[in-house]
């Protein structure tokens, strides 16, 4: 029996390619070339089916463009605003994700913006390597304590909550927002707050990881900014479409919001200018599921689910 034809958009870790290429008829993409949408469904011919990643433009023009003889586009990631599900549907395509194997990965990294902020281990790691440090002296690069802080986290899904986890190491108070609150064992003591706004003046640090969507786009905008307490943190290991980039620089330059550690960006590789002359955010290249223990886990899954597909079984992680 034939091999399936698969689409591979982007270059994958060594494992996961080695099982794509045992079990598939695959075309790679051994120099990570990143292609338009166009491209992208012309590159889809001759294929059955599409291995994609986050930020691969799989908008309604997209879908519509692609071959009739696509029958499933699995993504490795998570999130998957960057296909549009009801042209998808339209299409009668299968849509799979990859949930559940990057949590603990993602909530490091989140983790690791509020410790890097507060502490100030960006400037700091730069005056370094500026060959700028004169020394230890008494007021030089002084933070904010993380341990003991009010830590307020949008979207308390199972990142949010193994981030909560972790954040309860640094003897840090939990509170979350949602669109309803979780049941108890899940909660481990974490207040929950339905009035956003309530929310919002407990944070001392606010860290975003709500999913991405026109429901949640430009989220944390100058109001909701203005109701933080002065001199709040705030982290995004979520989706870069949850900020207002211009409100959240104003805030930095005024004073209003402290320090902030941003993963991922609205329109990314493209960051807002005024992100580039703050200097006290933290700024990193989306490195949140950026272990290799995870990106295999991610590969396999995605594998899972057009395994299955091809199988006549239903995937395990279908949305659409």
């Amino acid at each position: 029996m034939a091999k399936p034809k698969l689409l591979v958009t982007r270059k994958l870790p060594a494992a996961v390619e080695a099982r794509i290429a045992r079990d598939y008829d695959a075309t790679f993409n051994p120099t990570d070339a990143v292609r338009d949408g166009a491209a992208l469904a012309a590159a889809a011919t001759g294929h059955d089916a599409v291995f994609l990643a986050a930020g691969d433009p799989f908008g309604a023009a997209t879908i519509n463009a692609l071959p009739a003889s696509i029958r499933a586009l699995a993504t490795f990631s998570v999130g998957f605003d960057h296909i549009d599900i009801a042209a998808a549907k339209a299409r009668r395509l299968i849509v799979t994700n990859t949930p559940d194997v990057l949590t603990d990965a993602t909530a490091e990294i989140a983790m690791l913006l509020i410790m890097m902020s507060m502490r100030r281990a960006g400037e700091a790691e730069r005056m370094v390597r500026a060959r700028e440090w004169k020394g230890w002296a008494p007021t030089q690069l002084m933070g904010l304590s993380v341990s003991g802080k009010r830590l307020g986290i949008f979207g308390f899904g199972r990142i949010g909550r193994r981030l909560a986890e972790m954040a309860r190491g640094f003897r840090m108070e939990i509170h979350y927002h949602d669109i309803q609150r979780v049941p108890p064992e899940l909660e481990q003591g974490a207040t929950y707050h339905r009035d956003e706004g309530k929310f919002l003046a407990i944070c001392q640090v606010l860290s975003l990881n709500a999913p991405g969507g026109e429901a949640t786009r430009k989220w944390l905008n100058a109001g909701r900014i203005a109701q933080l307490p002065k001199r709040a943190v705030v982290v995004n290991s979520g989706r870069g479409s949850l900020v207002d980039d211009a409100a959240l620089v104003a805030a930095l330059h005024s004073g209003h919001v402290a320090f902030a550690g941003l993963d991922v960006y609205d329109g990314e590789p493209k960051l807002h200018e005024g992100y580039y002359t703050a200097p006290n955010i933290v700024l990193l290249p989306h490195l949140g599921s950026a272990t290799e223990e995870t990106r295999d886990a991610m590969g396999f899954r995605a594998l899972d689910n057009l395994d299955a597909v091809f199988a006549g079984r239903e995937p395990r992680d279908r949305v659409a």
